[in-house]
């Protein structure tokens, strides 16, 4: 199997001066001589012409020969080659390439819509040139499938009433899923000599069809959460209110009064509007 090989031809430089040489002087002469053999140097400069070939910065040239590989141009210059060889241009700078949304099912089925930013680049002409049809077209298309099977390899997101707890998600762990989803991608690309400089996920959200469902769910969730962080802080609220009665003798409450008196201060405290007092004159019976 062959593999790129990096060729440095003729200063094109050198090679322009012999062109201009041989194309001017041998009309010049053939008019001052009358002499129609100097027109075959001219020939002889014309064909010579179709092998100069300018490379730019982070630009490269595969050169073939009737169909065998020949070599790679990379370091940017004016050169001449072989005017029989076919020169194709494959650019070596970055590129990035934004997907689609993709509507894929992520690890408990629920349908998602994702896309992934990609920034790449051609490190091997050779595999990039020959391995593959059309490299940009195969970039685009594999990204989609390791998208695809990256969204099903975790959850959108942690629910404790289905019994979820993964540590990583596609909505909370963004380096690790950007890291398995670059590491994915350039396996992948590698056919085709392709470098994956950065990958992550651009766009993350569930589909139309369940996204109200899904919203009020979250809602639901973190309602849950607050109100359970409300009635741990107003427990130990009341403990400490009783500790302080208790310890200070400020007054004397029997199970029944403490009863009432923690019933009281829960309502207060994990109540949502603020409470009305109530003055009570009489005892706690009348």
């Amino acid at each position: 199997m062959e593999q790129e090989k990096i060729i440095i031809p003729a200063n094109g430089y050198l090679m322009l001066f012999v062109f201009l040489f041989l194309f001017i002087g041998s009309i010049s002469i053939a008019i001052i001589t009358e002499q129609p053999l100097y027109i075959i140097c001219t020939f002889i400069a014309l064909l010579i012409a179709p092998g100069f070939v300018m490379v730019q910065p982070n630009g490269s040239r595969v050169l073939l020969l009737f169909g065998k590989y020949v070599g790679t141009i990379k370091k940017n210059g004016f050169y001449w080659v072989n005017p029989f060889y076919t020169k194709k241009k494959i650019s070596l700078r970055a590129s990035n390439f934004d997907s689609e949304r993709l509507k894929v099912n992520d690890k408990l089925g629920n349908p998602v819509m994702i896309s992934t930013i990609l920034v790449w680049r051609v490190q091997d002409t050779y595999k990039a040139a020959f391995d593959v049809d059309n490299y940009e077209n195969f970039v685009r298309v594999q990204t989609d499938a390791a998208v695809r099977k990256l969204a099903s390899m975790y959850p959108y997101d942690n629910f404790a009433d289905e019994g979820v707890d993964e540590d990583i998600t596609l909505r909370s762990s963004v380096n690790e899923v950007s890291s398995a989803l670059e590491k994915e991608i350039d396996e992948r690309l590698s056919i085709a000599g392709i470098e994956v400089l950065e990958a992550r996920i651009g766009y993350l959200a569930y589909a139309q069809e369940i996204a109200n469902a899904m919203l009020k769910r979250q809602q639901a969730t973190a309602i849950v959460a607050a109100r359970h962080k409300i009635v741990e802080g107003a427990v130990s609220m009341v403990e400490m209110a009783l500790e302080e009665l208790n310890k200070k003798e400020i007054v004397a409450l029997d199970e029944e009064r403490k009863a009432a008196m923690v019933s009281n201060l829960m309502v207060v405290l994990c109540g949502d509007k603020d409470a009305s007092p109530v003055l009570n004159t009489g005892t706690l019976n009348h």
